[in-house]
């Protein structure tokens, strides 16, 4: 039995909660368990200056931790005047995995920023800012569309992610941290709506994996991203 008595296919609880953010174009609180994430999408009508006069849009992000989000309070990065390596790769994941499921020359020559806030972690940080970004970014659009600014809707696809690992020597979904933090492999999958993927992070951490573990993570993690799509879709109202 894992430690939450959940079964080896089972989510953690998840509520995907929009309109959090009245000023934001787009926002979504999202909730794995006890991990939270706010996640808002500011629209700029202007693209980075490598980019001008290309007629193609971008997405980027931006992720960070609040300070007491663990169990000890962690200085903020702003203060110690860089982000850590961590951070930087985590931010360029959440933006890799919206671009793949955006038409940028759709989206025209406008930026979409999406922010993610980590208000409290319990493992699984990244694939619920993944998960959160991609309503807050469809809310975004969404009211681009409402307004006339855009003929047609950009976001070509649905995109999340979910935690895999290994835990006494059992395949099991979506870690919490007393998991992860002793986990003998750990993997994080990227999905796409349409099954594409779009990354899978796969670590051996107390020992290497077999291909028939790898293969039951893999499904375990078609699994999540089925529900995770369909309460996506419902958030939206669709």
């Amino acid at each position: 039995m894992r430690p939450s008595e959940r079964t080896p296919e089972q989510l953690r609880t998840v509520t995907l909660e929009t309109g959090v953010n009245r000023y934001a174009e787009g926002s979504c609180l999202v909730s794995f368990g006890h991990t939270k994430v706010l996640c808002t999408a500011s629209i700029e009508e202007k693209v980075p200056g490598w980019m001008r006069n290309t007629g193609q849009g971008w997405v980027t992000a931006e992720y960070g931790m609040l300070p007491r989000a663990t169990h000890t309070r962690g200085r903020r990065e702003a203060a110690a005047g860089k982000q850590s390596g961590r951070t930087q790769e985590i931010q360029r994941l959440i933006g890799r995995s919206l671009r793949a499921v955006v038409d940028l020359k759709a989206l025209g020559e406008r930026q979409v920023l999406i922010d993610c806030d980590v208000i409290q972690a319990d493992g699984g940080t990244r694939t619920a800012s993944i998960t959160g970004a991609w309503v807050a970014m469809a809310t975004a659009l969404n009211y681009l569309k409402d307004e006339g600014v855009l003929k047609a809707d950009p976001i070509i696809d649905q995109v999340a992610a979910v935690s895999c690992g290994i835990f006494n020597d059992l395949p099991v979904l979506d870690l919490d941290y007393e998991e992860d933090s002793t986990a003998e492999a750990d993997s994080n999958f990227v999905l796409t709506g349409a099954g594409g993927i779009v990354e899978i992070q796969a670590t051996g951490e107390k020992r290497g994996f077999s291909r028939p573990e790898f293969d039951r993570l893999f499904q375990l993690a078609e699994i999540g991203c089925t529900d995770l799509f369909a309460l996506q879709r419902a958030a939206l109202g669709r």
